[in-house]
C-alpha cells in the first residue's frame, strides 16, 4: 500500500506540473532548453525518423527502469502462479462456488503485482509528462502534420511505443 500512496503523490505532482506548464514559465523554459536542442533537432531533421528514435530512447529508458527497478524473479513467480490459477479456473468453470474461490485467490495477486510494477513509474512518470507537454508544444507549430498522413504525434507515439516496447521487453527478458 505504501507504494500506491507514493505513486498517487507522483501522479498528483505530474498533473500539477502539466497544468502549470503555461502558468509557471520556468517549467516550460527548462524543459524546452533541454529538449529543443536534442529531441527537437532530431524531429527537425526528420519527423518520422526523429520520432522513431525519440520513442525508442524513451521506451528503452522505461524498459531499463522496469528491468532493474523491479524484482524480476518475484514477478516471474507471480505470473507463473497466475497462469496455474487460470488453468485451474478453466477446469472449474462449471462449478461456480469453486470458480468464485479461485477468483478470490486471483484478486490477491493484484496488490502484489501492482506494488512490484509501480516502483519504476515513480522515477519515470514526471519526465514522461514533461516530454508529452514538450511534444504538444513542438507539434503545435506543425498543426497539419500527420505521420503516415493520418496519425497525430500522440497516436504515433502510443503505437510506436507499444510496438518497440514489446520488442525491448523480449530483448531485456522482462517478466
Amino acid at each position: 500500500m505504501k507504494g500506491m500512496k507514493i505513486m498517487f503523490l507522483v501522479m498528483l505532482l505530474s498533473l500539477a506540473i502539466a497544468f502549470m506548464w503555461n502558468s509557471i514559465p520556468i517549467i516550460k523554459e527548462a524543459v524546452h532548453s533541454v529538449l529543443d536542442p536534442t529531441a527537437g533537432k532530431l524531429l527537425d531533421w526528420s519527423k518520422l525518423g526523429g520520432m522513431i528514435l525519440v520513442v525508442l530512447v524513451i521506451t528503452a529508458i522505461s524498459t531499463i527502469f522496469q528491468k532493474y527497478g523491479t524484482d524480476q524473479e518475484e514477478l516471474k513467480k507471480l505470473k507463473q502462479e497466475q497462469k496455474i490459477l487460470q488453468e485451474e479456473m478453466k477446469k472449474y468453470k462449471e462449478h461456480p462456488e469453486k470458480l468464485l474461490e479461485l477468483q478470490k485467490k486471483q484478486f490477491e495477486f493484484i496488490p502484489k503485482t501492482m506494488d512490484l510494477t509501480m516502483k519504476p513509474l515513480v522515477y519515470t512518470f514526471i519526465p514522461f509528462v514533461l516530454f508529452f507537454r514538450w511534444f504538444s508544444d513542438y507539434f503545435s507549430a506543425f498543426a497539419d502534420y500527420r505521420f503516415f498522413g493520418f496519425l497525430s504525434w500522440f497516436w504515433f507515439y502510443l503505437i510506436a511505443s507499444i510496438f518497440l516496447g514489446s520488442i525491448l521487453r523480449k530483448v531485456f527478458k522482462l517478466a
